[in-house]
C-alpha cells in the first residue's frame, strides 16, 4: 500500500513520509532515525551534524532573492509513540510501520501510525530537499525523546541555532495556529509487597477491559474517554468489598502519554461466593456501560474461568493498592480561567502492573500553570503514601507561555485568511509541545505550532487527513514566503 500513497500530493512530502515510516524510530531507541536523518542532509550536500543529545540539525542556505529575511527553524521530533492492539504482532524495533489509504485518510494496520510527529519531519525534509520552493534560511531541527521525556528539547544547546522565528509543525489540527502549551511531570509510585499462598477452595478469573478509544492523554483529556485502569479497578473495588476478591497479578495500560485502552488482573475467588460474585459483576459490568454509552461504544468487559494462580497479594496491600488507585485524581482537574475550553490541569493514571512481589504505578500530569502542575501532583504522590508507596517525581518541563503580540503570529494570521478565506484559530494546547523547553534557551526567538490534522495519535486509531496534509502543506509553503526581513 505504500506505493499507493507514495502517488498522493504533495508527492514529495509522502514519499518522504514512506521513507520515514520504514525506519523503526521508538522513544529512547532512535539511533537508527538519527542516522537515517545525517544520510538524508550528508545526500543533499547541507551542513549537518548530530548534538550531544542525539538531536540532527541540518542547514539550508536562503534561496535567491530571500536572503535578508529572517532565519527560520523548522522544528519536529524523529520519535514516535508505539502503541498497537493486544492481538497484534508487531516488531516496532526491527519493522517498519504498514500503511493503508481508507477514504480521505492514511492509517496503519493496527498500529500507530507515526503521524505524529512523522508528518512535521517528512515536510521539513520535503522543503529541504526542494529547488522550487521560495524559503529564508533554514535550521532543521529534528528532536529525539519528546515522547517519553523530552530529553531531546531539554539537552539542545544556547548556541547551537541562530534562528529568530521557530515553526513547530507538531500541532493536530488544521484550521488552528497554537501559541501556547502545558507542561508536565512523571509520576511513579512503586512499592514491594508479600506474595501469598492461593487459599484452599477458591477458583480463579481474569477480567479484562479493552475496546476502549485510546488517545494523547494531553489533547483529548477532555473528551471523557474510559480510563482501562480506573475501570478495571472500579471492578476489583467492588469484588473485593463485596466478595473478597484476591488480586494475583494486574497488567494494565502503558506509555505514560496514552490513555490506556485495555487493563487486565487475574483473581481468585471463594467457590462459595463464585455465584453471587459473576451475578455482581455482571450487573456492575452493565453500569458501566452504560455509563460510557457515548464516548465508549465500544467497551468490552470480560471475566472468563482462569487457571489458578500460584500467589495473590497480601491482604493489607492490595487494599492500599486498589483504594489508592480508586482514589487518585485521573483526567481533567481543572480548566483555564484565561482561554475559552482549554484543559489547565489534568492527570492520566497510564500504567498499572502487579506482578511477582512488585507494584508499579505510572501518571504523568499536565499543566500550563506551574503551581498548578505541582499542586496536582503532590496531591497523587500524597494519596499513594498513605498506602505506603514510594514515590517519584522526575522528567518536569515547563509549559510555553502564549504571546497574542508575537509577529510571526500576526503573519501567519493573514496569509491563513488570505489562503482559505477564513479565520484560523488560535490556541493553546493541552498536550506537552517542546516549544516551552525550547524557550528556555533561546527566550528571544519567536515561536509558532500549527500542523495537519490527525485523529487518534498514541493508538491504533492514529490516522491523517489527505486534504488536511495538502492545506497544510500549502500554508507552509506561503508562511516560508512572508518571513519578515532582518531587524
Amino acid at each position: 500500500m505504500s506505493a499507493e500513497i507514495r502517488q498522493l500530493q504533495p508527492n514529495s512530502l509522502w514519499n518522504h513520509f514512506c521513507d520515514l515510516n520504514a525506519v523503526p524510530r521508538p522513544s529512547k531507541k532512535e539511533e537508527k532515525v538519527i542516522q537515517f536523518m545525517v544520510n538524508f542532509g550528508n545526500s543533499l550536500n547541507l551542513e549537518t551534524f548530530v548534538d550531544k543529545v542525539g538531536n540532527v540539525i541540518i542547514k539550508k542556505p536562503a534561496t535567491v532573492g530571500m536572503e535578508n529575511r529572517k532565519t527560520v527553524v523548522l522544528q519536529s521530533h524523529l520519535d514516535m509513540v508505539h502503541q498497537k492492539n493486544s492481538d497484534t504482532v508487531f516488531d516496532f524495533d526491527n519493522q517498519g510501520i504498514e500503511m493503508l489509504i481508507d477514504k480521505d485518510w492514511v492509517t496503519a494496520k493496527d498500529t500507530t501510525l507515526g503521524a505524529d510527529n512523522g508528518l512535521g519531519v517528512a515536510a521539513i525534509m520535503a522543503v529541504l530537499s526542494s529547488k522550487d520552493v521560495d524559503h529564508p534560511s533554514l535550521e532543521a531541527l529534528f528532536t529525539i525523546d519528546e515522547e517519553t521525556g523530552m530529553t531531546g528539547a531539554m539537552g539542545l544547546e544556547a548556541n547551537l541555532l541562530q534562528g529568530e522565528i521557530l515553526l513547530n509543525l507538531d500541532t493536530e489540527d488544521d484550521d488552528e495556529i497554537n501559541i501556547g502549551c502545558a507542561g508536565g511531570i512523571d509520576i511513579t509510585a512503586r512499592r514491594a509487597y508479600q506474595q501469598e499462598a492461593v487459599p484452599a477452595d477458591t477458583v480463579a478469573y481474569t477480567i479484562s477491559v479493552n475496546g476502549l478509544q485510546g488517545g494523547h492523554s494531553g489533547m483529548d483529556i477532555h473528551k471523557g474517554l474510559g480510563n482501562a485502569n480506573k475501570i478495571l479497578n472500579r471492578l476489583l473495588y467492588n469484588g473485593f468489598e463485596l466478595f473478597g476478591l484476591r488480586v494475583s497479578e494486574i497488567n494494565g495500560g502503558g506509555l505514560r502519554n496514552a490513555i490506556p485502552r485495555e487493563s487486565k488482573a487475574w483473581i481468585v475467588i471463594d467457590k462459595v461466593s463464585e455465584e453471587p460474585f459473576n451475578y455482581g459483576m455482571k450487573e456492575l459490568i452493565l453500569s458501566i456501560k452504560n455509563e460510557l454509552k457515548s464516548t465508549e461504544p465500544n467497551l468490552f468487559i470480560e471475566i472468563e474461568p482462569a487457571k489458578k494462580p500460584d500467589s495473590i497479594v497480601n491482604l493489607g496491600v492490595q487494599e492500599g493498592l486498589i483504594k489508592s488507585i480508586y482514589t487518585v485524581q485521573n483526567g481533567v482537574n481543572k480548566m483555564s480561567a484565561d482561554m475559552d475550553d482549554l484543559v489547565e490541569t489534568s492527570n492520566n493514571l497510564a500504567k498499572v502492573l502487579v506482578k511477582d512481589g512488585n507494584i508499579d504505578i505510572q501518571c504523568l500530569t499536565r499543566s500550563s500553570v506551574d503551581s498548578s502542575k505541582y499542586d496536582l501532583a503532590n496531591s497523587i504522590q500524597s494519596c499513594f503514601e498513605l498506602a505506603g508507596f514510594e514515590v517519584e517525581l522526575t522528567g518536569s518541563y515547563p509549559g510555553w507561555q502564549p504571546n497574542t503580540n508575537s509577529e510571526i503570529l500576526s503573519i501567519l494570521k493573514k496569509v491563513y485568511q488570505n489562503l482559505f478565506k477564513e479565520r484560523p484559530r488560535v490556541v493553546a494546547c493541552h498536550a506537552g509541545l517542546e516549544c516551552g523547553i525550547l524557550g528556555t534557551n533561546y527566550p528571544k526567538i519567536d515561536m509558532i505550532s500549527f500542523g495537519p490534522t490527525i485523529k487518534g495519535a498514541h493508538s491504533p486509531d492514529e490516522r491523517v487527513s489527505i486534504t488536511s496534509v495538502q492545506k497544510f502543506w500549502k500554508f507552509l509553503l506561503e508562511i516560508l514566503k512572508n518571513v519578515p526581513s532582518k531587524n
